[in-house]
């Protein structure tokens, strides 16, 4: 398959978007079968079909597995195998994706890179990233994400890291996890993987958990501290944030087109691994000056006559509350929030809901809660709409203007669909 593989490197998985010339795999799931689309794929221009459909054995231009996906995570462990370059293994509860996005923003000043798109950070979609590495790649970096036990390492299985940045570990999943200790020991596995490759660690040396999760790694282990601790080699502080964040770092300061404190670490993160690739900081900060975020992540954009922070593509507790303190903390005359459920909390959801609406009060921010976990609070007072249909009904009589505006919510209650000017 391998073989194949090198002569058709483009992977596809859905009929609606082939390529000529690929090698299709027929996944399935809850509500599909990719393997009912074998032949159909063909006849689009797929060159080969990798199917479980045993129907079609003896077809010249189809290989018949047992489990497709697990052949595409075999294929891609691989294809790894054989990429002799450094692969930066990157997860988190919290700021992967952005921390993975400057990563990339400083390295490619100077390699050639390849790195995960979009949120293909899952067990489909890290051996799609990894497959889609060019020959030429100098640097790979492999975000990867997880809602339930085990999941990192067997995402470590298959893209072998080589270097790993853990951002943060909080709650998150727990209804997938079942505990916080569940959470630390999943997360932990990419520390471990990289520990046994003898690689090197990036460690946020003020975060006590990721400390001692890092203190399995053994003498043959290097581990690089960025942050606020003793031995770091990359440290700075915020000089303004209003609402982009300023950094100083060393004797360089630049303005980013980021919004939160919580962002600090994300860069420090960046410019460390920059450095230890032999990329000054200089040089780094210009690259994190020109990086400007569109995938909701800490985004700012100017709708109307309001500024709107989109930051709607997750929620979990630690980034809805450190979303809300950066608001309330930005100079603004008439701030707002728009604040969606927080989903997969298992049995904290409830406690962990109203935390929120108590620091909006106690932050006096104006805030519009939405969804059924909000609204099943029931607390005296409360904006809270049952989805973002309702809010919009309500916009639509009451409408914001000359406001900084926090959207921010889990992706499946939709609030970019919120209209706010």
């Amino acid at each position: 398959m391998y073989s194949i593989y090198l002569k058709h490197p483009q992977i596809c998985t859905d009929t609606r978007k082939i390529i000529p010339g690929c090698l299709f795999f027929c996944l399935k799931g809850e509500n599909f079968d990719g393997n009912r689309f074998a032949t159909q794929a063909l006849e689009q221009g797929a060159s080969y079909v990798v199917t479980e459909n045993t129907e079609l054995t003896n077809h010249p231009r189809c290989i018949v597995v047992q489990d497709s996906l697990k052949a595409l995570q075999e294929l891609a462990a691989e294809h790894r195998r054989n990429l002799e370059i450094p692969v930066i293994g990157i997860t988190g509860t919290n700021g992967k994706t952005t921390t993975k996005e400057l990563i990339a923003t400083v390295l490619k000043t100077k390699f050639k890179i390849s790195f995960t798109q979009g949120n293909f950070n899952n067990h489909i979609g890290v051996p799609l990233t990894l497959l889609s590495i060019p020959a030429d790649t100098e640097i790979a970096i492999v975000e990867m994400g997880a809602n339930h036990p085990g999941e990192i390492a067997d995402l470590c299985q298959i893209s072998q890291p080589t270097y790993g940045v853990i951002t943060t570990i909080g709650k998150a999943h727990l209804e997938g996890f079942g505990s916080e200790e569940n959470i630390i020991k999943t997360k932990s596995a990419l520390y471990e993987s990289v520990i046994k490759r003898n690689g090197t660690l990036f460690v946020n040396g003020g975060d006590a958990v990721l400390t001692k999760c890092a203190e399995r790694a053994t003498p043959s282990t290097t581990i690089i501290k960025y942050g606020k601790c003793e031995g770091s080699t990359c440290d700075g502080e915020i000089v303004d944030m209003n609402p982009y964040l300023a950094i100083k770092v060393g004797d360089v300061t630049f303005r980013t087109h980021l919004t939160g404190d919580y962002n600090l670490v994300n860069i420090l993160c960046a410019i460390a691994i920059g450095k230890h690739f032999g990329i000054s900081e200089s040089a780094a900060a210009e690259a994190i000056s020109n990086y400007v975020p569109t995938n909701n992540r800490s985004q700012i954009n100017q709708v109307g006559s309001n500024v709107v922070i989109a930051d709607f593509y997750n929620a979990n507790p630690t980034s809805m509350k450190a979303a809300i303190l950066n608001l309330a903390h930005l100079a603004h005359p008439n701030k707002k929030a728009i604040l969606g459920d927080m989903l997969e909390l298992g049995h904290i959801s409830e406690s962990e809901h109203r935390h929120i609406v108590e620091l909006c009060k106690v932050q006096n921010i104006d805030a519009f809660f939405v969804g059924e976990n909000f609204a099943a609070l029931q607390i005296p007072g409360m904006k809270v709409f049952p989805n973002v249909e309702a809010l919009n009904d309500y916009l639509q009589q009451h409408p914001f203007a000359d406001s900084m505006i926090l959207i921010k919510g889990s992706h499946s209650i939709h609030l970019d669909k919120a209209v706010v000017g």
